[in-house]
């Protein structure tokens, strides 16, 4: 939080799985990790990503003088859907809007800090 109490958010990408083969764009972006979901089977490998990331991190832009918040997001990688099981189950073909594959998300409680 700034001085006159508004919220400046700003995201870091801090660790991200296939480092060696993955890094950070000129404005902070990664590329996607990929996706190995088999749509007609409804099935994906774990072959991507990686199964655990550890790292210690210092906030670059972090003032003493100022209120701050943390949290973490985590992207799982791409897994069949619901209706991706139920095409493949009962051998029928989904409309085109419906989506076969999604990256499910969680985001940790905050971590406030007040001076």
């Amino acid at each position: 939080m700034d001085k006159s109490g508004k919220t400046q958010e700003k995201v870091y990408n801090v660790a991200w799985g296939d480092a060696d083969r993955r890094s950070l764009d000129a404005q902070g972006n990664l590329p996607l990790v990929g996706n190995t979901v088999d749509i007609e089977n409804a099935t994906w490998t774990n072959t991507i990503g990686d199964p655990a990331l550890i790292t210690v991190w210092k906030d670059p832009d972090f003032n003493p003088k100022h209120s701050a918040f943390y949290y973490s997001c985590v992207l799982e990688i791409p897994t069949p859907t619901w209706q991706a099981f139920d095409a493949q189950f009962f051998g029928i073909t989904m409309p085109d809007d419906v989506p076969l594959s999604h990256q499910d998300r969680a985001d940790t409680s905050p971590i406030w800090y007040t001076p």
